[in-house]
């Protein structure tokens, strides 16, 4: 475990992979720590440098007091970034991660040369949809939430398995007040004018059984970016790195080639 003190925040990191590769940067879902990724990495091939990180409020990671802004989970990136060196990246973002990966690319060239939007969109929901889930949350817990999350997040074969269980109980272990700050994070973004000014490398990830954000809604922000190519993978829900971890890293095998990132 390594902890990179950033001032006002502190971010639990871990590194794998080549210590001179070409940097792949992976931040993850809302309710999830850097875990999320353990599945695909193995399918990775050699040189590559993997660059993982619990944002701020989940995992490990400082726990600053509720609300956060989009603004704020940005500049974290960045700052890491910064203080592990590291240019000329892809950054892979799922979920609230790649609303990070979309604020982050427009903000800092230097630091991302091509973008893997996973599941995510430019504009995640209303501000009234996340209202109520921070109200639920301040009510009965983030295992109010759980059960409901469980069916939007993974298809029909995936919860029939017991291994669902383990992301339920990540979920639900989260210290809620980083959930919640991270959700008013969400809550606030519209990203839809700056990621249509992208002109970047980019790849498109979507589950066909995503009940968190639709295939359609995740096509629709892919097309903001002149280029950029998108991917479904069938019977996979919102976390496909998970489902199909295989699968997941073939698609990002091939951009990262393509690209020449490898």
């Amino acid at each position: 475990m390594q902890i990179a003190d950033l001032g006002d925040i502190k971010l639990h990191y871990r590194i794998d992979g080549d210590p001179n590769g070409a940097p792949i940067v992976f931040a993850n879902s809302l309710g999830t720590d850097l875990r999320l990724w353990d599945a695909v990495l193995p399918h990775l091939p050699a040189g590559l440098l993997a660059i993982r990180y619990d944002k701020r409020g989940h995992g490990l990671s400082s726990q600053p007091q509720a609300p956060y802004s989009m603004g704020a989970l940005i500049r974290d990136a960045e700052a890491l970034l910064d203080y592990l060196g590291v240019r000329d990246s892809v950054f892979v973002g799922l979920s609230i991660g790649g609303l990070i990966a979309q604020g982050l690319a427009v903000k800092r060239m230097d630091q991302v040369r091509g973008l893997v939007l996973s599941n995510t969109a430019a504009k995640i929901g209303t501000p009234s949809i996340w209202k109520d889930r921070m109200n639920a949350v301040r009510k009965g817990g983030i295992d109010a939430l759980a059960d409901a999350t469980m069916d939007r997040w993974f298809s029909r074969d995936f919860r029939a398995s017991p291994d669902y269980l383990l992301w339920r109980n990540m979920m639900v272990r989260q210290p809620v007040e980083g959930y919640l700050g991270c959700c008013a994070a969400i809550s606030g973004t519209d990203f839809y004018t700056p990621t249509s000014g992208l002109r970047l490398p980019t790849l498109g990830i979507a589950g066909s059984e995503d009940g968190s954000t639709p295939p359609d809604l995740v096509r629709e922000t892919i097309e903001l970016i002149p280029g950029a190519r998108f991917e479904l993978m069938r019977r996979a829900g919102h976390l496909p790195c998970v489902e199909q971890p295989a699968e997941y890293a073939a698609l990002l095998r091939g951009f990262l080639a393509d690209i020449g990132h490898i």
